[in-house]
């Protein structure tokens, strides 16, 4: 789960799914049908279009500066901006216990200038020449952005650098922002069911690896941390040698490069931050939560152990996770949602880009007169159809359509174009980028089945129950 900062785009769409408003039974048919055609036709022919401008722009230059900073640039001469991405490889995943959120407090404190820059200067200078900046933090990464003209640039490059060096953390300013920290937690997660049930979902189906903590951390964390821990942790993490710079845009990349060399290669290399090596054991049995909190209506929450994408089986999980959960052809919109109106909302997801193994997740909030237990069996029998029964050659193009349009939409954008270059980048390589699609578009139906009879045991399953206070 990443900050509310922004949320970064991913290869395949996922929504959360509401119930439509009711319509005659020839008319859902008909909305099927035109949808059907839409995804299976109209948006390839949408794909090829945008396909043909990104073309102008894919050889991507690359370097890795004496102090170990990486850097890829990608030409795209389409309009005079440059998405400008700082990206670090540090997240929740890097904490220790009792210093859950600390990643997420820093990328705050990130925002509070230096000796050179002071409070509140790197977005005044963003803003005055036009840009927009902001961040996020996952369990994974910490990542920094600004869309700026193509033409500033210049002064992006002195800002981010500068931060990466001279961090201003002063006990005052840490003290007024672990205020405002606190209060994204309460928000977020204690006073959100949603978010409050996904917490302790996530907290019983992992035992030994980091990913249990929250990215925002856990309150007493955040009440505790110290300025010196802080300080340490940037001193760790935010170093050359763990970070890279992405930027896509209007510009001339041997140009760019040999500034950014000349700006960043002056910051020494640090040594290596420490490595996770935490492996979360086999899940021997079901593991269950059930908790009571001020709500209107129950919700139901589901995981399951699966790999990520260094798996062979990622383009399936992949896939699987659009045919339950990819828009409202989907098989969970289409029969707890449209059809037998058992559900409010329902969706899924996929963490693809996790660095270590994830979770596969389900969710649905039932109509009221509908109880958890009841939508509880229904999301277990949608699994047990996908391990008896194969997807039907229709549900199979469609999910692989919808993916492949997503991928392509997102090359249309150039800050989308630098993230996706970023996260293949950490995932393995920017090259991964090219494989992605062809990897999806290999997937049978039997992959399909194979799959979801490996990774969603019914013994293995991590299930969370929000039940509202009366």
């Amino acid at each position: 789960m990443e900050n509310s900062r922004v949320r970064m785009a991913l290869p395949a769409v996922r929504a959360t799914l509401v119930r439509p408003t009711g319509a005659p039974a020839v008319c859902r048919k008909f909305s099927r049908i035109i949808e059907d055609m839409r995804v299976s036709a109209t948006v390839l022919a949408l794909c090829a279009a945008l396909a043909l401008p990104a073309q102008a722009a894919d050889s991507v230059v690359e370097a890795t500066l004496d102090n170990g900073l990486r850097v890829l640039l990608l030409e795209d001469h389409r309009s005079p901006i440059v998405s400008f991405q700082m990206w670090y490889r540090v997240g929740s995943r890097n904490e220790q216990p009792g210093a859950t959120g600390i990643a997420h407090f820093l990328e705050h404190m990130m925002f509070k200038g230096t000796p050179t820059y002071g409070r509140g200067r790197f977005a005044q200078l963003v803003e005055g020449n036009g840009g927009r900046d902001n961040a996020f933090t996952s369990a994974d990464v910490t990542s920094y952005f600004v869309d700026i003209a193509a033409d500033k640039v210049d002064q992006v490059l002195t800002l981010e650098a500068d931060r990466m060096r001279n961090l201003l953390l002063s006990p005052d300013e840490i003290q007024s922002e672990r205020q405002v920290v606190m209060e994204e937690r309460r928000t977020r997660t204690e006073d959100d069911p949603d978010g409050f049930l996904g917490e302790e979902t996530n907290g019983i189906a992992f035992r030994a690896h980091p990913y249990r903590a929250p990215v925002i951390g856990w309150m007493a964390d955040l009440q505790r941390i110290t300025p010196a821990e802080i300080a340490a942790f940037y001193r760790t993490y935010y170093v050359p040698n763990n970070a890279m710079v992405v930027a896509v845009g209007d510009f001339k990349a041997s140009e760019l490069l040999e500034k950014i060399t000349r700006v960043f290669g002056a910051i020494p290399r640090s040594p290596g931050p420490p490595p996770v090596l935490a492996v979360e054991p086999a899940q021997a049995g079901e593991r269950r939560v059930t908790v009571s909190r001020n709500a209107q209506l129950p919700i139901v929450y589901m995981a399951y152990h699966v790999p990520n994408s260094r798996s062979e089986d990622a383009p399936a999980l992949e896939l699987l996770s659009t045919v339950l959960s990819g828009g409202r052809a989907s098989r969970l919109y289409r029969n707890l949602i449209h059809d037998r109106q058992l559900a409010l909302n329902a969706g899924g997801d996929y963490s693809y880009f996790s660095f270590d193994p994830n979770l596969f997740w389900f969710w649905a909030t039932p109509l009221p007169g509908q109880t958890p237990e009841a939508l509880e069996k229904e999301l277990l029998g949608e699994m047990e159809r996908l391990k008896k029964e194969p997807v039907s050659d229709e549900e199979l193009l469609r999910a692989k359509n919808q993916i492949e349009a997503s991928f392509v939409f997102q090359e249309d954008s150039v800050h989308s174009r630098a993230s996706l270059l970023a996260r293949f980048e950490l995932i393995g390589g920017y090259r991964l980028k090219d494989q992605f699609v062809p990897r999806i578009r290999a997937v049978t139906a039997e992959q399909l089945m194979r799959v979801a009879n490996a990774y969603f045991p019914d013994d293995r399953k991590n299930v969370g129950i929000l039940v509202p206070k009366s």
